[in-house]
């Protein structure tokens, strides 16, 4: 794609509620994605009067540094709630088994986390006012919250409600026919 088509898609897909994209940072981004030679251009068309436009493609150095950032952030929890989001958005480059593992870690790294924090609550309480406490309560209460959703996806991939059908995600109209994702056995 060329950025201003990756833009479209982004605002189609809702992904800008998400994202804090400024106009012109995805074309800083690309940039940057070229030199390090994770991405590569493909060809520069113009229409009309139109500027020229650069289409890129991932290369293969490009999706292995995408899947070790995916596992990466599927696996761990981290203090940048963002990072989850994003890593949850591409998730179908991986085998639904491999997820499911992933994300089974990652909620036994939150249930660890839950009780520590649980812990040192119980041990402050009763010398700190709750107002201090606040901040605190409303990690533990994001933490339970990511919990509950990740292990409830786990649940819902191990049991096959949760619907990895690659090819029907490749068949819809919003999903461009040039993504790759990870086929169930590779």
């Amino acid at each position: 794609m060329h950025p201003y088509e990756m833009q479209r898609l982004i605002r189609e897909r809702h992904k800008d509620d998400l994202l804090d994209l400024r106009p012109g940072s995805l074309y800083h981004a690309v940039e940057r994605l070229e030199k390090a030679g994770l991405i590569e251009a493909v060809e520069t068309t113009r229409e009309g009067k139109r500027p020229e436009r650069t289409t890129y493609r991932i290369t293969e150095a490009g999706t292995d540094e995408l899947l070790d950032w995916l596992r990466d952030w599927l696996a761990r929890p981290s203090t940048d709630p963002n990072q989850y989001v994003a890593a949850v958005s591409h998730i179908p480059h991986l085998p639904a088994e491999e997820v499911a593992g992933l994300l089974a870690n990652r909620a036994m790294m939150l249930e660890a986390e839950i009780a520590a924090m649980t812990s040192m609550m119980n041990r402050v309480s009763s010398a700190l006012p709750r107002l201090v406490m606040l901040e605190a309560e409303l990690s533990l209460a994001r933490l339970r919250a990511d919990l509950a959703w990740t292990a409830g996806v786990v649940e819902d991939l191990r049991s096959g409600a949760l619907d990895w059908d690659i090819e029907k995600l490749r068949a819809n109209p919003i999903v461009p026919g040039e993504v790759r994702f990870q086929e169930e056995n590779a």
